[in-house]
């Protein structure tokens, strides 16, 4: 632990013991002169000096940090992280996975009615299925939420100020319970947590080491599940906007390089209605090109020129996307704005996935401008990233992946010349046959923990990524995958989707809630199909069964019989996908403002 005199801003308490009575809870730290008050009543928090507060009380439980406060029907929770592993060290800072988190009632339990008490468990549910969300990371030391370039760009005030103080917003995950505390002087004990991938992992190539690091970061801003959250908003923030970060550490020297994925920014949906693949559809009387521009503008602002690579399908329903996004950005006219479109499936069809070099051969020189981040260990900056490579496919996963992976190594292997770990002209899948396998792997790895965050299952295509070819088994495997996210797309994500609004505070439970003057988002009634056609079908599929396995005797009785149940079996399916949106499990907290309800 840094003792307080020394950095009494910029670290935060390691480790907690959690004391409670009656009236309030402590939470002091191992090491550390303040203490951490919270009245159980109105949930006032203070900071104070540790003097005799804790005499004659015995901790109830030892913690790894403070995640926030969270007002619910049936009062404020205080969420705690509970369990850490140790990932690595990055910048000379060790960095953790959160292994679990509670959920701590401060008051004990209102009056509620049962319908009421319900709904609470429904939030506390929702809570508890965003942080068992693979994976949180934090630092107590170390602020994962920016890149080692925005980092050496700050001023030495702001580095001197809090981790929450000084991260970027745009990834701090548990910002908006952090700010339910509302206390001054808490800088030690709030601890921003991180959403996405970090691999840390010490390699060598011709017997130098090296430490090689991914960080991925999720974005809050417009944060959501696959079908229920494209396209962009009002402000210019996009669906699945993903910033990740490749870091190579050697004898000192630090280099970045940079890469973003985020959804089409323009206006458009995906409405769920039980098809395998819904049609993306643009939104119609909406200013896409106002809402793109303010997009740019932040992206210029926070990474430079920017080259927008497109890699959904150039006929069809994608392709009216892709003609729309390459519309848009002409319209734009920025010159620091490039639009590269590539039919990835056409370009590939027939598992020949190398062709995507193609691409990474077309941008190559522009690759070569953006350059990277490079800090010699001497503290002299060589370079800097001016530029980026912003890709997307339909969900910015499978696709973005890998021809992100693919951009990757090309910069890896510029890097490991100019540090010279390896000769020009050689690359380092030829030389070094175990870091090879490790950034397969690592980069799989990344695709499957963002897959899972924001579609539910683990990413396809990874077979390539993994091995450098598509495989028959990788081929089944996204089978698999694929009809889990039909599942959990359909009848799974609602409530999800509801968990991330509320968990990010874009949905704020009312006080009373439940009651019969403040009725609750919760009580939702399906219309008279939803339980109908359902029933309908099983009970005609059971009898068709019986008609077909048991019959008295196979006659033309028997036959009309089977006839007449499984016309019902093909009505009642017919009659379920024709109104299939009244049978996906919808978000009820915000219906209002998802884009797709408007044409339902």
């Amino acid at each position: 632990m840094v003792p307080a005199s020394t950095a009494q801003d910029n670290v935060i308490y390691d480790d907690l013991f959690l004391y409670e009575d009656v009236e309030k809870l402590y939470l002091s730290p191992g090491e550390g002169a303040e203490l951490m008050v919270i009245d159980r009543v109105n949930g006032r928090t203070e900071v104070q000096e540790k003097k005799v507060q804790l005499e004659g009380l015995r901790p109830s439980k030892r913690v790894c940090g403070v995640l926030g406060l969270m007002h619910l029907s049936g009062g404020s929770y205080l969420v705690l992280a509970a369990h850490r592993l140790y990932v690595g060290i990055v910048n000379g800072q060790v960095v953790w996975k959160m292994a679990g988190a509670t959920l701590m009632p401060l008051q004990h339990q209102q009056a509620l009615t049962s319908k009421q008490q319900s709904q609470n468990d429904t939030y506390l549910s929702m809570l508890q299925k965003i942080l068992d969300t693979p994976y949180f990371y934090f630092s107590y030391t170390y602020d994962l939420t920016h890149t080692l370039q925005r980092l050496h760009s700050m001023p030495t005030t702001f580095n001197q100020s809090s981790l929450l103080d000084r991260a970027d917003k745009r990834f701090v995950w548990n910002g908006y319970m952090l700010k339910n505390f509302n206390c001054v002087g808490m800088n030690r004990f709030a601890l921003p947590l991180l959403l996405g991938f970090v691999s840390i992992n010490q390699a060598s190539i011709n017997n130098s080491s090296f430490n090689w690091i991914i960080v991925t970061r999720r974005s809050v801003e417009r944060a959501g599940t696959r079908l229920f959250c494209r396209g962009i908003d009002d402000n210019g923030h996009v669906a699945n906007f993903v910033e990740t970060e490749q870091i190579v550490e050697c004898n000192g020297d630090k280099v970045s390089f940079v890469q973003t994925r985020g959804s089409m920014p323009f206006y458009w949906h995906q409405t769920p209605n039980l098809r395998y693949k819904p049609p993306p559809e643009i939104v119609p009387g909406k200013d896409h090109i106002t809402s793109c521009s303010k997009h740019f503008d932040e992206q210029l602002a926070f990474y430079g020129r920017q080259v927008c690579i497109n890699l959904v399908d150039q006929k069809k329903a994608e392709g009216e996307l892709e003609k729309t996004y390459k519309l848009i950005v002409a319209q734009l006219n920025s010159p620091a704005v490039r639009y590269e479109a590539f039919d990835f499936h056409k370009e590939c069809k027939g598992m020949k996935y190398q062709r995507a070099n193609i691409l990474i051969d077309r941008l190559t020189p522009e690759l070569e401008q953006f350059s990277v981040f490079h800090l010699r260990s001497d503290g002299v900056l060589l370079s800097v990233q001016n530029g980026m490579f912003r890709t997307n496919c339909i969900d910015c996963l499978d696709r973005t992946n890998v021809i992100q992976s693919m951009f990757a190594r090309r910069s890896l292997n510029d890097t490991f010349v100019k540090l010279g770990l390896l000769q020009s002209g050689f690359k380092f899948e030829n030389v070094a046959p175990s870091f090879e396998l490790t950034f397969k792997n690592v980069w799989a790895d990344n695709a499957d923990l963002i897959s899972k965050q924001y579609s539910g299952t683990g990413a396809l295509k990874t077979d390539f990524t993994r091995t450098g070819k598509r495989t028959k088994n990788g081929l089944l495997k996204d089978g698999v995958n694929s009809m889990a996210r039909y599942y959990l797309n359909n009848f799974s994500d609602g409530f999800r989707q509801d968990a991330i609004d509320l968990f990010l505070g874009k949905y704020t439970v009312k006080s009373g809630e439940g009651s019969a003057a403040v009725p609750s988002p919760l009580e939702f009634a399906k219309g008279w199909r939803y339980g109908t056609f359902p029933s309908i079908l099983l009970f005609a599929i059971a009898m068709f069964f019986a008609s077909a396995l048991f019959p008295t005797e196979y006659d033309t009785e028997n036959l009309l019989f089977l006839l007449f149940w499984g016309t019902m079996v093909g009505l009642t399916t017919m009659g379920i996908f024709r109104y299939g949106v009244e049978f996906v499990d919808w978000p009820k907290l915000n219906p209002l403002k998802r884009d797709y309800q408007q044409n339902i």
